[in-house]
């Protein structure tokens, strides 16, 4: 193709967008999240299905050319929904909730980081990329590993009656905190790999401005928007855009991610303000639904099955990664020295062990740096895909409940909306100014 790349444009875009939803709708006929369904059909549409029967249709679909402009809208919708993540945030689950959030909310981020940190330390010979140093990629590693979805969760613990539970409050606010950590720790993995070229002191004054940063969202701009919400009207949508893409570049000024800038911002903005509620579920219903799902076939073009081949030793490499990263979330020990009975300290792991859309950031984050390559890549997004798969299988079989027992009618019209993602809410949640949680 050349000239112009808008026709292709319009090709690729309802492509993407239909198959998408197709592959939603069948994971969700499987009792499985619509995001299972978009990470699936992006690895069909890349090298490891289509690239490699049909590389024909798939240079028809998606041309060369067209791929940099749907990067570039996918990254768009990423941004938003790393917002509404951040939005999504109950600050209330981070405190007050006693010994058993502190203690499952540190073991559900340190024990993967650290299992995760010596399985990488064994990979680096085999997987790191040439010139990228131990510590970056040990380090990176160790971060994909900790990872727990929270919007995804939270649409599971809605889906089979939990939310609310003490379980699901637990386990709300384990996924809260790794979230957080995550996201903190994938900043400095940037400003390490970053600062390589310009030595520690780079790193160091990368990670000075981002605790600056965060100082100045959470304690000058938290506060003006609190004053400043009430006062919007039709301009909310437009403050709420300029305010999120601002935060955005500043972070990725300071040499941190730009999806981390929109995450905290989503963070700090009042989340229980109607201005905020509308403008948040037109993001829901069109931003997302429209743009994120050119996020997860980026993701499926850059993964490559192909890459581990008949290549013994690297599936034994992938079955460790996938051994380690649910024995790492799972492990019921700390739950149980917080005092939770066996029973739900199994339940626990088995729901932090979702990693859902946000593995995928990192790792496409990680793949951007160039501190992991495309066969490390193609294993941790085929880790995160089976992890997510299997979360609500099996917190149904422990826990006894199917996807409709322990949901009133009221609930499950909400689970649908947000199931669909393109769908607008039912009149009582319109009524109240409340929003589903994003299904990602």
């Amino acid at each position: 193709m050349t000239g112009d790349p808008l026709p292709g444009v319009l090709i690729a875009v309802p492509v993407v967008l239909l198959l998408c939803g197709a592959g939603a709708a069948v994971m969700r006929r499987c009792g499985q999240t619509a995001v299972i369904g978009e990470i699936a059909v992006g690895i069909v549409l890349g090298p490891s299905l289509l690239g490699w029967v049909w590389p024909a249709a798939q240079g028809r679909l998606l041309p060369a050319e067209v791929l940099p402009y749907l990067g570039l809208l996918g990254n768009l919708g990423l941004v938003v929904f790393m917002f509404l993540v951040g939005l999504e945030l109950d600050h209330g689950l981070l405190r007050g909730r006693g010994r058993a959030v502190v203690v499952m909310g540190q073991a559900s981020v340190v024990v993967p980081l650290v299992l995760g940190g010596l399985l990488a330390t064994a990979m680096y010979g085999s997987f790191a990329p040439e010139g990228v140093g131990r510590g970056a990629f040990v380090l990176f590693v160790a971060v994909a590993m900790s990872v727990t979805a929270f919007p995804v969760l939270a649409r599971i613990l809605t889906e089979q009656g939990l939310h609310g539970t003490p379980v699901g409050v637990v386990a709300m606010a384990c996924a809260a905190v790794a979230d957080v950590v995550a996201w903190c720790l994938l900043a400095a993995v940037v400003a390490v790999a970053d600062g390589s070229g310009r030595g520690v002191a780079g790193a160091v004054v990368t990670g000075v401005l981002t605790v600056g940063y965060l100082a100045g969202m959470w304690w000058g701009v938290r506060p003006v928007l609190a004053r400043c919400v009430e006062w919007w009207d039709g301009g909310g949508a437009v403050a709420l855009f300029a305010g999120l893409f601002l935060a955005a570049y500043a972070t990725d000024a300071i040499g941190v991610h730009a999806l981390f800038g929109a995450f905290v911002f989503g963070a700090v903005v009042p989340r229980d303000r109607a201005p905020v509620e509308r403008t948040a579920r037109r993001m829901r219903e069109v931003v997302v639904p429209v743009l994120l799902p050119l996020f997860f076939v980026g993701s499926g073009l850059r993964t490559d099955i192909g890459l581990l081949g008949g290549d013994l030793g690297a599936w034994l490499w992938a079955g460790a990664v996938l051994l380690v990263a649910v024995a790492a979330k799972w492990g019921g020990g700390a739950a149980w020295a917080a005092g939770q009975p066996v029973r739900e300290a199994v339940v626990l792991g088995a729901l932090l062990n979702c990693r859902g859309v946000t593995e995928l950031v990192v790792l496409n984050v990680g793949l951007g740096l160039g501190v992991i390559g495309p066969e490390l890549f193609t294993v941790l997004v085929l880790m995160a895909l089976v992890t997510t798969a299997l979360t609500g299988p099996v917190v149904r079989r422990l826990t006894g409940r199917g996807a409709d027992k322990g949901v009133n009618a009221a609930d499950r019209v909400n689970v649908a909306d947000a199931v669909d993602g393109v769908q607008t809410a039912d009149t009582d949640d319109a009524a109240r100014g409340t929003s589903p949680p994003a299904d990602r």
